[in-house]
């Protein structure tokens, strides 16, 4: 049994907290100025969960040559934020129990500014530790935002996932691109460049402000229970699928600034064309689950994209400099698409809402971990032999690990978890 195409474009958003009784309620009474205001606030929420990870991208030479921050140390920093979020997303369903999801990512958004903040700090110390604590943040974001998207806008799914998606992506751009002009017009201060991030992430807390003031906190508890999803072998296909597509992801987030540059293309270049590829992302993230559902499973479309992404970044590595752009626009192409795709599978696979919260749950925590190992092996590689050439083996290992996963994960049938109602 399969969803049908319109189930899934309105479950593309997976809803947290579907399991809550009662069951969370939207705004009610909400003006179209407020709506607006609202809308506003959530979209500006998801642009500020992925500038940490290209803004340090962008940076990872001034990083390295500044603060004296070996090649490990390096690999470190860059997968950081990524096992932060597989560590922490499986906290953020029970802190919206108890405090509301309002107020939760209240505290998030000022935290991820704090976070933010202490990176810009000439302290190899605060360096990690802001690191760590924004990517707590952004796993908590993930989680919860798109629930909390989908409540306040039922009506208006389609176009408030589009926002959502282009938000995400418009971030990673932003950083990519802008980080080290920014740091040049700061007069070359790489702390700097670093901590203005946190300004925009300040700025939301301060417009979602008002708004939680006036919500009220009502304690809920988990109504209903999965049982036999992590035992299920569709279930940890869909999670090696979401992990190891996630992992290349973060290999691009990462280092593929830093690979441009070792090329020969100066900086500002290389993040004017990874903010691109970027932005590419956000047009494939909104196109491919259309396709995705339309055919009799998701097989071929797993596997097409997975290729597409990976012989993409063998073209960034190896291709002549003069063709840079067209392999980036195609990896834009092939990695937006497999996030996409990644996202809509969980749903596909999922026989009910309850069941489509917990393997997206699963999908996350695991995944996250599993996708922390890419950059670190990329910055390892690069330690080990002073070059990016060698990570193109991880990349096609990764590339093919999902491609094999995303053709089990594409097959039209649903994971076996039952639902069942707790007293």
């Amino acid at each position: 049994m399969t969803m049908s195409s319109k189930n899934a474009a309105s479950l593309e958003l997976i809803d947290a907290e579907a399991d809550e009784i009662p069951a969370p309620q939207p705004h009610g009474g909400k003006s179209p100025i407020g709506r607006f205001l609202l809308g506003a606030s959530l979209v500006l929420i998801a642009f500020n969960l992925r500038p940490v990870f290209s803004s340090a991208s962008a940076l990872l030479p001034e990083i390295r040559s500044e603060l004296g921050i070996s090649a490990f140390g390096t690999s470190i920093l860059t997968t950081l934020p990524v096992a932060c979020m597989g560590l922490f997303s499986p906290f953020a369903p029970r802190l919206a129990q108890r405090m509301g999801t309002e107020r939760v990512l209240l505290a998030v958004i000022f935290l991820l500014a704090l976070g933010t903040a202490l990176r810009g700090f000439s302290s190899i110390s605060l360096l990690f530790l802001g690191t760590a604590l924004t990517g707590a943040c952004i796993a908590i974001g993930n989680v919860l935002l798109p629930g909390l998207v989908k409540r306040d806008f039922p009506d208006k799914a389609a176009l408030m996932t589009g926002c959502y998606t282009m938000a995400l992506c418009a971030g990673a751009a932003s950083a990519a691109g802008f980080t080290l002009p920014i740091e040049h017009a700061l007069g070359g201060s790489l702390g700097g460049a670093l901590a203005a991030w946190a300004l925009p992430a300040l700025v939301v807390g301060f417009l979602w402000l008002p708004q939680v003031i006036g919500t009220r906190s009502q304690v809920r508890r988990s109504g209903f229970r999965v049982i036999g999803l992590w035992s299920d072998r569709i279930a940890w296909q869909v999670t090696f699928f979401m992990g190891l597509q996630s992992a290349l992801a973060y290999c691009i987030f990462g280092w593929l600034v830093p690979i441009l540059r070792e090329r020969g293309l100066d900086g500002v270049t290389a993040g004017a064309i990874v903010s691109a590829s970027v932005m590419v992302q956000a047009a494939a993230c909104l196109v491919a689950p259309h396709i995705a559902v339309k055919g009799r499973d998701q097989r071929a479309i797993n596997v097409i994209l997975c290729l597409i992404a990976v012989v993409a970044l063998l073209g960034l590595l190896f291709a002549p400099l003069w063709t840079v752009w067209f392999w980036a626009v195609l990896q834009g192409v092939g990695q937006g698409g497999l996030i996409a795709v990644a996202l809509t599978v969980i749903v596909l696979r999922s026989p009910d809402a309850h069941v489509a919260a917990h393997l997206s749950g699963m999908a996350q925590f695991v995944g996250y971990l599993l996708a922390a190992i890419g950059p670190l092996v990329v910055g390892m590689i690069h330690g080990w032999t002073g070059s990016f050439a060698w990570s193109s083996v991880l990349f096609v290992l990764l590339g093919l690990g999902a491609g094999i996963n995303g053709w089990f994960a594409g097959r039209a049938i649903t994971v076996n978890a039952k639902t069942i109602e707790t007293s």
